[in-house]
């Protein structure tokens, strides 16, 4: 390594934030960068450590040691190159990847981890910056035609892949621009979409051509595709949120988070919001559910301005450090506190909610909810739960955000009118190793296949997906997989 005692000199430092009370008054990313002295301090911290647990723990097998010696040494475009080997969007895992192989960092079993997240966010947007990044069409063309359906991360990187082998690849989206998660799941503030459009150009000019409005089984016919196409790849995602059918589910002001977070990036984005408006402004809301979209709800809403915001989750609080039953390398369960969080907004967890309550004219004015108290079992997971007597308690609340999941994609339309074989998950089945389904020229990639997971998952699906579809084209394939370090 490029300093062997790294580890032992400097301390993990994160990139400075713009004031919280600033950041809340509008929309774009607020994290600085580091200054250069103190990013090769970060890349030293990267232990000659033998066995490099950190690559393990990522899903794209990104070679992250040599990255980071490559870092330290200021060689950017080498840096670029290794990262890019293994990860076709280090722009946006570099942004919102919550970075399993952090977790797995052999430096974080005592100290705090390297700070490999950060690191690659620089060496993707300096290689931007130097004019490293260009398209690079592919010299020869194979002759055969690919269709993926769904532009986010999985759809892209299967595009990305089997477009550097020459294959003519369109992607068909059936919202108005393209990026799917990436443009009108995650908030501007985390991922501005000028980094989307980027990306999105780049694959342009290497020759992918992009369908937008194009809902395949409803505008666009599935025979002209079948017709067409050599292969088609599955990546519409899982989109079916998980709902909380209780009494006064009706009421109007309870709306799922993704409706909420689809109309604000159209609204930062000048685009056309046609359904009714989902305000959080001068509100008291409430989000249901404690993970990452519930946190996005949480910056939303005080960019709107609600009058107040409130968190629950149902699950018991996570620890805030390692315990018996999360040992390293996991991935730990542990509490989590988000940017957003920071901006202002109560938790609570352990509380169920028992049903909304209405007014005279069906607007939402209050949740009952009660405390619950949980079972754990012998490795520490939670199992039942147990109302908590006398807690039960109604809140003030016009604005409720569903927030608790995805169940499984959408099964009307494309998926029954092609007859695809479901997993019992409610998932396309599609096996780990070919990602084919029960059709032999159509292929699954990301959430639609496993179910709702990571964006770094999803591309992970998507270049494994290409892989196969490759071979399955051509009889063999020159795409690296996951499993082989794609790096030498």
């Amino acid at each position: 390594m490029g300093k062997v005692t790294g580890f032992q000199e400097y301390d993990r430092v994160a990139p400075t934030r713009e004031a919280a009370a600033t950041r809340v008054k509008h929309y774009g990313e607020f994290l600085n960068e580091l200054p250069a002295q103190e990013l090769n301090r970060q890349a030293a911290r990267c232990m000659d450590c033998g066995v490099p647990f950190c690559q393990s723990g990522c899903p794209l097998g990104n070679v992250i040691p040599e990255f980071n010696e490559a870092v330290y040494q200021a060689k950017w475009e080498l840096a670029a190159d290794i990262l890019l080997s293994t990860n076709n969007f280090p722009e946006f895992t570099g942004r919102i990847c919550p970075a399993p192989c952090e977790s797995a960092c052999v430096l974080g079993i005592n100290r705090p981890p390297v700070s490999i997240e950060e690191i690659e966010k620089h060496i993707i947007e300096i290689a931007f910056d130097k004019g490293y990044i260009k398209a690079k069409a592919p010299l020869i063309r194979s002759g055969k035609k690919v269709a993926i359906i769904g532009s986010g991360p999985a759809g892209l990187a299967a595009a990305a892949q089997l477009n550097k082998v020459g294959h003519e690849v369109t992607i068909f989206e059936r919202d108005d621009a393209p990026g799917g998660l990436l443009r009108y799941g995650i908030p501007d503030f985390k991922l501005q979409k000028n980094v989307v459009d980027r990306r999105i150009d780049l694959m342009k000019e290497e020759g992918i051509v992009f369908k937008c409005n194009a809902n395949v089984g409803e505008n666009v016919e599935i025979s002209t595709l079948l017709r067409d196409f050599n292969a088609i790849v599955l990546a519409g995602g899982s989109t079916i949120p998980r709902d909380l059918p209780i009494p006064g589910r009706e009421a109007k002001g309870v709306h799922f988070a993704m409706d909420f977070l689809k109309q604000q990036n159209k609204r930062v984005a000048n685009r056309e919001v046609n359904t009714e408006d989902i305000l959080a402004s001068g509100k008291n809301v409430i989000v249901i559910g404690g993970g990452d979209t519930g946190s996005d709800c949480i910056g939303t809403s005080n960019r709107h301005g609600a009058k107040s915001v409130t968190q629950f989750e149902i699950m018991p609080m996570p620890p805030q450090a390692r315990n018996a039953n999360m040992p390293w390398p996991t991935y730990p369960m542990l509490l989590k506190n988000t940017s957003s969080h920071e901006e202002g907004a109560q938790r609570a967890w352990s509380v169920n909610t028992k049903n909304f309550i209405a007014d005279e004219n069906g607007n939402l004015k209050a949740l009952k909810v009660v405390d619950v108290e949980w079972e754990i079992d012998a490795n520490g997971r939670p199992v039942t739960f147990k109302e908590v007597a006398g807690s039960e308690r109604d809140l003030p609340c016009e604005l409720v955000l569903l927030a608790m999941g995805f169940l499984h994609p959408q099964k009307e339309g494309l998926i029954e009118k092609l007859g695809i074989e479901l997993d019992n998950r409610g998932n396309v089945k599609a096996s780990e190793h070919t990602y084919q389904t029960n059709i032999a020229k159509i292929f699954a990639a990301g959430d639609v296949r496993r179910g709702q997971s990571l964006v770094v998952w999803a591309i992970s699906e998507g270049r494994e997906a290409a892989r196969k579809v490759d071979e399955y084209l051509m009889g063999a394939t020159k795409l690296a997989s996951r499993d082989a370090i794609a790096y030498a």
